[in-house]
């Protein structure tokens, strides 16, 4: 949770509790704003992570901002936590490789290249394994080096294929877990160039099928 002005934070909030966040958020959300001297009402703008996560946490997430959004009034911009995470370090020209464990010995990964401080994804956001994320990054890039960031790099770093890209340049990133402030940025960004989200039609994108709705229709996934 974090409250900016104009690209800068005005301060923030990590989720270090033990408390689900369903019942962390609103409290954190009441702390942070009366921290920064503002109230509900008179936030510009609201941004949100649209995943890929965890089910209940992004449900929690957009169901709280579209609901600002309907009694406020006031835009919403979606923003993807892999694009948050490419974006976390100070924007190199180039191929950066976003990633973190998906559980079940697969990532949630993204490719984007920077251009003029500006992010563009060269392909859909996947889940896949690290062998094949870093095979498909490799085929992408050539000989192009390569800033991977990421938020579990022992995952990637026993990928062979991986050793000699990082021998010719390519860097491994360790990233911050705290995004709020970087998808704060993104968003400000993007509402700059009218880059709004529908709150009706914004929805998550897990990448995937959350597990719930594979347990619920599959029960021979329950089956250990």
């Amino acid at each position: 949770m974090a409250v900016l002005r104009d690209g800068a934070i005005v301060t923030s909030k990590k989720h270090e509790d033990n408390k689900d966040y369903s019942a962390w958020l609103l409290p954190a959300v009441n702390q942070t704003l009366s921290e920064a001297e503002v109230k509900l009402e008179q936030v510009d703008l609201f941004a949100v992570a649209t995943g890929p996560g965890s089910f209940t946490g992004l449900r929690v997430g957009l169901t709280t901002v579209k609901a600002w959004a309907e009694v406020y009034r006031k835009p919403v911009v979606g923003v993807s936590r892999l694009e948050a995470m490419a974006r976390s370090q100070r924007p190199v020209p180039g191929l950066v490789a976003a990633c973190y464990d998906a559980q079940r010995g697969q990532l949630f990964a993204a490719l984007y290249r920077h251009r003029l401080g500006r992010g563009e994804r060269v392909r859909e956001e996947f889940v896949l394994t690290p062998e094949e994320f870093v095979e498909r990054v490799g085929a992408e890039a050539g000989e192009e080096a390569v800033t991977w960031i990421t938020l579990d790099p022992d995952l990637i770093n026993f990928v062979e294929a991986l050793k000699p890209r990082v021998a010719r340049g390519d860097r491994v990133l360790l990233c911050t877990p705290e995004l709020a402030s970087t998808i704060g940025v993104l968003a400000e960004e993007r509402a700059a160039r009218a880059e709004f989200s529908d709150p009706l039609n914004l929805d998550a994108n897990y990448v995937r099928r959350p597990d719930a709705e594979i347990l619920w229709k599959e029960p021979s996934a329950r089956v250990r």
